[in-house]
């Protein structure tokens, strides 16, 4: 049985220096682990509220900060936690499917993520406890 891929780190190229700027790349056929079918962006959220709280059954997700700082928490079905601090626009975090994640952000923050899927509310997993029961 193959093992799960586990969320991680992803870098994306870019080019430019202090002086005139930066401009982070993303070819999705050679940076994404998916091709993406949609994007969103959240903007302005208050620093004490916290997103997510849900998984999904099929959607992939690949989370980036363009602006601010976004702290990403995701638990696996196999029981892992792991936390991640993206406060870089050219670092993002690649999400499979079936990962329990929470979001806090930066009041200045703007997150853009890519998803493997359109937009389907069958695909979310709303309940920690509906998540907790489908664990190995």
């Amino acid at each position: 049985m193959n093992q799960p891929i586990a969320p991680h780190t992803l870098h994306f190229d870019k080019i430019g220096h202090s002086v005139e700027g930066y401009l982070a790349i993303a070819e999705f056929e050679k940076n994404l682990p998916f091709m993406p079918l949609r994007a969103f962006w959240t903007y302005f959220t208050p620093n004490e509220v916290i997103r997510g709280r849900h998984a999904h059954y099929r959607t992939e997700m690949v989370i980036l900060a363009v602006n601010g700082r976004i702290e990403l928490e995701v638990e696996t079905l196999q029981g892992e936690t792991t936390h991640f601090l993206l406060d870089r626009p050219d670092v993002g975090v690649y999400l499979p499917a079936l990962c329990w994640h929470t979001m806090q952000y930066s009041h200045d923050a703007v997150q853009l993520v890519f998803t493997s899927t359109l937009y389907d509310p069958e695909d979310y997993i709303r309940s920690y406890e509906d998540f907790c029961r489908l664990k190995i």
